[in-house]
């Protein structure tokens, strides 16, 4: 298992990467998708931020502090519809984005040896708080990536007719 320190630095550098990835970014971009069912850095910031505030965070202290509770429900994938993801304000959704983490990482700070052992049953069998801990960063890992190949995307869009075939392969 991952120490808690070590999960509050990994948080705090993918909350970083994040950051520096979308700043600088436009409105325009921050809306632009490559196809009407893949998301927009708008979108993706919003679900991040969603996330941390009702997902992860809360898993992790339901596990720890709350044993046998049931967990609140969620839906992620419609909450990009259904929350008007792609209607908000790019700059007020990362600023949330940065809060939401902010207060989680104040959170962790507060655990005094946690028992990433303990389990909640999961329709899909017991989900550990180190399996919701270590998918918490991994999330992060999989939306960089995201947010990296949206970049990308755009770029070639916005290059028109010259190549990034130089760059190498994605």
């Amino acid at each position: 298992m991952i120490e808690l320190s070590e999960a509050r630095a990994r948080l705090t550098a993918g909350a970083d990467t994040i950051g520096a990835l979308l700043r600088g970014v436009d409105d325009e971009q921050a809306r632009w998708k490559p196809t009407p069912e893949r998301w927009s850095m708008l979108e993706v910031i919003s679900h991040l931020a969603d996330e941390e505030r009702e997902d992860f965070r809360v898993r992790v202290e339901y596990i720890i502090n709350r044993p046998g509770e049931v967990w609140p429900k969620i839906d992620p994938e419609g909450w990009v519809t259904s929350r008007n993801y792609a209607g908000r304000d790019f700059l007020a959704s990362l600023k949330n984005f940065a809060e939401e983490r902010a207060a989680s990482l104040a959170w962790l700070s507060e655990l005094r040896a946690p028992d990433w052992d303990k389990a909640y049953e999961h329709p899909s069998g017991p989900l550990r708080a180190g399996d919701i801990m270590a998918a918490w960063i991994a999330h992060d890992l999989l939306h960089i990536r995201q947010i990296l190949k949206l970049h990308y995307d755009s770029l070639d869009v916005r290059v028109g007719d010259y190549s990034l075939a130089y760059a190498g392969r994605w």
